[in-house]
């Protein structure tokens, strides 16, 4: 352990030292021939890669289409060689029609294997290529895409290729390096490590490959700045944005991915690293997919505008792990069976993300989460390269409820952008233009309290983009969440609206009305005195009658609405979508709201769940949210400032300073408290409660506080947060 204390250290300073080019330097730095003996372990790492680039199946009809429809130049006609805008680079299509003929060529069993024609069509698209140099806009695709697909190539044809494309191709490839300005700590860097990985076997270099493993190993570690944060999440920028499933993951798999080809050799990755990655994937990676498979639109970013954004999670990445540790064993083959269907899900888990704002409540039979912003983050991630054009209010507050993995397939181009699920949003004629979608947060208090069992999260919202701010907070059990709004106040002129939700159309919609049922045939509703509401399995519940606006009718868009990507037309798209909303108003002051959600009910059972309301709304104001579960014998408060709650008779709650408190309840004394500092600025929070208590944690010192009631003085872990690190 000390010897990898002191190797650490060492790549740590290593890490201080790089010195990055700026983008659109694109400079090569080719990887040399390695001199010197056969290495046998960079041999046998070689050809496992080799093996894996080779595995995908051959397309007969692909690549005979790809060898017909080639020109004597070696392009292709449904291919843009001249547009290479950052919205474009249709060159990667040459790149990857090469890779899949190359594969053609050089995989055994394969009805092309050694043919000429094929050969001859990989070598002419190469030349074409090497002759032409393409450079995109976006340096990505100079620093990593290409290189990428380059060296790939390279590897699959090796000694079938002639000198000049070898020296031409390694230069190529060799923009990925550790001197490029995509190779930051924390950002692309493991991932530009892993394609200079592959330039040192293909150039048999055993220095150059040592050299990357211990990058790699140096880029495993826990961080304040990019990178992995101590709850586990992931931020690729210095914005406190999540981007665990975008560039978070792609940290993993290429961990992961060297971790398995290295096993066994002199390069293979040290125990220590290993077990922060599982670690990272399970309770961060995979708490950020409902069920453990379903990416949660919650914690997506501008991706969410691209096709196949929501597709399930394979389980190559949990197999590579398990492959390379026996480190959390059991749940890695968990995950793998979840993901390959053959176990339905099992998970349990509440967790808040408190570097990302981002809450995850995770259960057998539905997954909620909540996405916040405060001023310690931005309210989301920068729309690069024109995607995510309409996600000025996704961070705002989203509450999404998934049940199948499938609520939100493909939506997105036909999306009411102004009603995110869970968000209270000014309803403007337009959302302003894309280049002011992101901005810093304005108000400090934004958390969630949790025993990873049950917990709860809240924010003290500000638009960053209109003059509205409300205080919000969900809370959440076993079979039921709520959501509570208070002070929801702005002087525009337009309506403000608080959204339950808003996903793809599954079935019947009905509603309790008066106290009747009825079935909403397909259109727009206004409905008076609705005491419920209920789609696809799942029942939004009020515990007063109220005014309630929903849609279950075909909305309209297309998917250049929302990215301005060559693929992205303005071909219209058609899908039936649910939607259901609270209005309060044009100019409200101190509206509110408060809703429960069940997920898993049927609308005939709702009748029956209202009379025995498991959950009690105790508090809802800007001062403070309460919610006590009756069943469960939880308490949940949200104190935004410091007062006092009356729980019962005998037993009070005073906090001293604005924070979150949950409390396990057994008959009517308290048995425990978790409590948390959703600004992040106290190193000390005090409660004071009737009883006498007992403590059971080093973080809390107790003393009487005289006349039968007891001071908690709690120790905060201050260093954790981004802006006390």
């Amino acid at each position: 352990m000390k010897k990898l204390f002191f190797l650490l250290m060492i790549l740590a300073q290593f890490g201080y030292a790089q010195q990055l080019r700026k983008p659109g330097d694109n400079v090569a730095l080719p990887v040399e021939a390695g001199k010197g003996q056969p290495d046998a372990d960079l041999e046998k790492i070689r050809k496992r890669i080799l093996d894996d680039l080779l595995e995908p199946p051959v397309r007969v009809q692909q690549i005979a289409a790809l060898i017909n429809t080639q020109k004597q130049d070696g392009t292709w006609p449904d291919i843009n060689y001249t547009d290479v805008s950052r919205t474009g680079f249709e060159h990667s299509e040459h790149l990857k029609n090469m890779l899949e003929l190359a594969r053609a060529f050089k995989k055994p069993g394969s009805a092309f294997l050694h043919k000429a024609e094929v050969k001859k069509a990989v070598s002419n698209a190469l030349d074409f290529w090497l002759v032409h140099d393409f450079i995109c806009e976006n340096w990505w695709w100079n620093e990593m895409g290409t290189p990428q697909l380059m060296i790939n190539i390279l590897l699959v044809m090796d000694e079938e290729l002639t000198e000049n494309q070898k020296k031409e191709g390694v230069r190529i490839a060799g923009r990925a390096n550790l001197e490029a300005s995509g190779a930051r700590p924390g950002g692309d860097l493991i991932q530009i490590a892993g394609m200079r990985g592959k330039q040192a076997l293909f150039q048999r270099n055993p220095e150059v490959l040592g050299h990357v493993m211990e990058v790699m190993v140096s880029e495993i570690k826990v961080s304040t700045g990019r990178g992995l944060k101590p709850d586990l999440s992931f931020h690729h920028r210095t914005d406190n944005v999540i981007s665990t499933l975008a560039y978070g993951t792609g940290y993993a798999n290429a961990f992961a991915y060297w971790a398995v080809k290295t096993e066994g050799t002199k390069y293979r990755l040290p125990d220590e690293p290993m077990k922060l990655l599982v670690d990272y994937f399970l309770d961060g990676v995979c708490q950020s997919h409902a069920f453990g498979k379903y990416p949660d639109p919650g914690a997506e970013n501008r991706g969410i505008t691209r096709k196949g954004a929501l597709k399930p999670a394979g389980p190559e990445l949990a197999e590579n792990l398990l492959a390379a540790t026996s480190y959390r064993k059991a749940e890695l083959e968990n995950i793998i069976r979840i993901r390959k269907g053959e176990a339905k899900p099992n998970l349990r888990k509440d967790y808040y993300f408190w570097h990302s704002h981002y809450y995850t409540h995770q259960r057998p039979g539905y997954y909620a989460s909540v996405r916040m912003h405060s001023k310690r983050a931005a309210n989301m991630e920068q729309p690069h390269n024109e995607e995510g054009l309409k996600s000025h209010h996704y961070g705002d507050g989203s509450n999404f409820i998934t049940r199948t993995g499938h609520e939100y397939d493909q939506i997105f181009p036909v999306w009411d952008w102004q009603k995110v699920p869970g968000t209270t949003v000014l309803q403007k004629p337009e959302l302003p233009h894309w280049k002011e979608l992101a901005k810093q947060g304005i108000n400090a208090f934004t958390g969630g309290v949790t025993d990873q069992r049950y917990g709860a999260a809240a924010f003290d919202f500000a638009s960053v983009h209109d003059p509205l701010k409300a205080k919000k907070a969900w809370f959440f059990f076993d079979k039921e969440y709520v959501a509570l709004g208070a002070g929801v106040t702005s002087n525009a002129e337009y309506n403000v609206v608080t959204t339950l939700n808003q996903s793809l159309l599954s079935g019947q919609v009905s509603a309790g009305v008066g106290g009747k049922t009825l079935t909403l045939e397909k259109g727009a509703h206004k409905l008076d005195k609705a005491s419920w509401l209920h789609h696809d399995s799942t029942a939004y519940i009020f515990t007063e009658p109220l005014r309630l606006d929903v849609s279950n009718q075909q909305q309209t868009g297309s998917w250049r609405q929302i990215n301005h990507h060559t693929w992205a037309t303005d071909e219209k798209i058609n899908k039936d979508v649910f939607k259901a909303w609270l209005d309060h108003g044009s100019k409200p002051t101190d509206a509110g709201y408060n809703y429960i959600v069940v997920p898993g009910i049927g609308a005939t059972e709702i009748s029956t769940y209202r009379q025995r309301l498991p959950v009690q709304v105790i508090a809802n104001s800007s001062q403070m949210q309460a919610v006590r579960h009756i069943g469960l014998g939880v308490v949940q408060i949200v104190f935004y400032e410091p007062g006092t709650i009356q729980l019962t008779e005998g037993l009070s709650v005073k906090a001293k300073e604005a924070c979150m408190v949950m409390l396990q309840l057994t008959a009517n004394q308290i048995a425990k408290i978790t409590l948390s500092d959703p600004a992040g600025n106290h190193a000390q929070l005090h409660l004071e409660v009737s009883g006498n208590l007992k403590a059971v944690s080093d973080h809390v010192q107790l003393s009487n506080a005289g006349m039968g009631r007891t001071l908690l003085p709690f120790r905060c872990r201050m260093a954790e947060w981004p802006d006390k690190a």
